[in-house]
């Protein structure tokens, strides 16, 4: 799609191997490798079924953007489609699209921040003498120059990360299933961990759901492959293999090598702080902590190169409609976004400044409010889906190749899990402070959206804000 006042056009260059592996990666973080052992460690073994709500959840999501992506292939994917929902009430649809835009630009930068942190933090396990914020910076340079070379470079990458990703889930899966079944070498079949310790839900029903709410971040990511799908060579027909593709594995990884954790590693040890790490040391696998130092580093740089893709992206559909400076559309020879790129790398390592200038206030705001609004932005998307697929029965019903199953009620049944997982979040106290600085990011949003629609009438007409 062109940039309606300069003609700005993305190329097309993203081939189908690379598009299964953006949706399948996107999901694969380094927030399962480490971060689930909080949810372990708090739900017991029955983190299984708080990954495997937020992952049903996250399933429906991206059967709905399957569909609209099939039907309806853009820039910016689900912005745009905020933008159509609500396009019978003007302001109605700025605003949903404004929100939705913005809030996930919002997420993405703040990942890229995140990630180079984390990324920093890692290498300083084989490299202690190297300061964090130079390893960060270096980071945030190379990744930045691979999104500034063609999409096909970030493709490319992306490509191989998930690779290394996918393929440690694997060979993870398989060697924890022999050594549960007693065929590892030396070890018996049993499943202690799994029920020895209080049993399945130790703790009650209660932390299990709060682990839901909690596990909502560690599946987003996959979305971005609708993003993609706008420089896709054939954008229908990668959508709707990668979103299908997507679906069953995500829940298999996810579910499978969690199970396999808690049948490993005791939910209540010391060694949930490193569950992966743990898992590999209870089945003897030597170097373990090396080796998952390196599948974890692996999925920060994917996230962090993703981070840089995504946000460039969405920033680039935020200019054709009015809602991002226009100057912001400017491409490269290779049709790269290159002034969207750089904001997303100058804001992220700013953030990544104040993680050591400020950590307790301005770098804590920013990782404490992303998150929910990653679940805002999933709400839009569904309410968006929920208007879209009847106006596309109505009017071009040919277009729904991939269909949202169960339409309506799997959507209103998503759009009521997502918004309990919000209302969740207030009786939860680690969850009241995400919650609530959420809200304040929306909140900001909110006021900035009416700056700008009262910029506009000061100052229309604005040929560099024309709708």
């Amino acid at each position: 799609m062109t940039h309606r006042d300069n003609g700005a056009r993305l190329q097309s260059s993203l081939k189908q191997r690379h598009m299964s592996m953006i949706a399948l990666g996107g999901v694969i973080g380094a927030g399962l490798f480490v971060g689930s052992g909080v949810v372990v460690h708090a739900a017991g073994p029955a983190a299984v079924l708080s990954f495997l709500i937020t992952g049903a959840l996250v399933v429906l999501v991206m059967r709905m953007l399957g569909e609209m992506a099939c039907a309806l292939p853009a820039v910016g994917s689900f912005y745009e489609y905020a933008r159509l929902a609500w396009n019978d009430k003007p302001v109605g649809g700025e605003l949903a699209g404004f929100l939705t835009g913005w809030m996930y630009w919002y997420f993405w930068v703040i990942v890229v921040a995140v990630e180079a942190v984390a990324g920093a933090n890692l290498i300083q396990f084989w490299l202690p003498d190297i300061p964090a914020w130079a390893i960060s910076l270096a980071l945030l340079v190379v990744l930045t120059l691979t999104n500034l070379v063609s999409v096909a470079s970030y493709g490319e990458f992306e490509f191989w990360f998930a690779s290394i990703k996918v393929a440690a889930i694997v060979v993870f899966l398989f060697l924890g299933a022999l050594f549960v079944s007693g065929l590892w070498p030396g070890a018996m079949a049993s499943t202690g961990n799994l029920l020895s310790r209080g049993g399945f839900m130790p703790n009650g029903i209660g932390p299990v759901m709060a682990g839901a709410v909690a596990a909502t971040g560690f599946y987003f990511g996959a979305e971005i492959v609708t993003i993609a799908a706008a420089e896709a060579a054939e954008p229908q027909q990668a959508v709707a293999r990668a979103t299908n593709s997507v679906i069953g594995r995500v829940l298999f990884f996810y579910i499978g090598s969690i199970l396999l954790v808690v049948m490993l590693v005791p939910w209540n040890s010391a060694g949930m702080a490193t569950p992966y790490v743990s898992a590999l040391e209870a089945m003897r696998i030597p170097a373990a902590a090396h080796i998952m130092n390196a599948v974890v580093l692996t999925a920060v740089l994917s996230a962090l190169n993703s981070g840089l893709y995504a946000s460039s992206r969405m920033l680039f559909a935020l200019t054709r409609r009015g809602d991002a400076p226009r100057s912001l559309a400017t491409l490269n020879a290779h049709g790269v976004p290159v002034r969207a790129i750089l904001v997303g790398t100058v804001f992220g390592y700013v953030a990544v400044v104040m993680s050591y200038v400020s950590p307790d206030t301005v770098f804590a705001f920013l990782v404490n409010s992303y998150g929910t609004v990653a679940i805002f932005v999933y709400v839009l998307i569904a309410f968006s889906q929920l208007k879209l697929r009847k106006r596309l029965e109505r009017e071009a019903p040919g277009k729904l190749k991939v269909r949202m199953w169960g339409y309506p009620y799997l959507t209103w049944i998503a759009i009521i899990g997502m918004l309990s997982i919000v209302a969740a979040m207030a009786f939860i106290p680690d969850q009241r402070t995400p919650l609530a600085l959420g809200i304040a990011s929306l909140t900001m949003l909110l006021v900035a959206f009416t700056v700008r629609s009262i910029w506009r009438k000061l100052r229309s007409p604005d040929p560099g804000f024309e709708i």
